[in-house]
């Protein structure tokens, strides 16, 4: 939910429910690299409440725009790790195969 000035686009607050300092964080990382940012920070309002309220600042692009910027290169992002890590798991295995493994049967010879 967008609670943003009609009158001023480029400042936004964007309240996120059922997320926390996990996605906020990633989040405002991404943001603080696009030039187009002047200010950007989040906040939990209560320690229960599972919601982030993230406020964005920006100078003169839409908020809401720069927010989904964020979003999509952050996916992007997590693509890339998620295939980064599969591809080493894989040449990890491949070269562990040429390996024999340890006798484990226990038999003692």
């Amino acid at each position: 939910m967008e609670l943003g000035s009609f009158k001023n686009p480029s400042a936004s607050t964007f309240s996120i429910a059922e997320e926390d300092h996990t996605l906020a964080n990633a989040l405002i990382f991404v943001l603080n690299k696009d030039s187009r940012v002047t200010f950007c920070g989040y906040s939990i309002p209560h320690p229960s409440e599972a919601r982030v309220n993230i406020r964005i600042q920006t100078t003169g692009a839409p908020a809401s725009e720069v927010l989904k910027d964020a979003c999509e290169i952050l996916m992007q992002l997590c693509q890339h790790v998620r295939k980064t890590f599969a591809d080493a798991v894989a040449e990890f295995k491949e070269k562990n195969k040429a390996t024999s493994p340890m006798d484990t049967s226990g038999s003692g010879s």
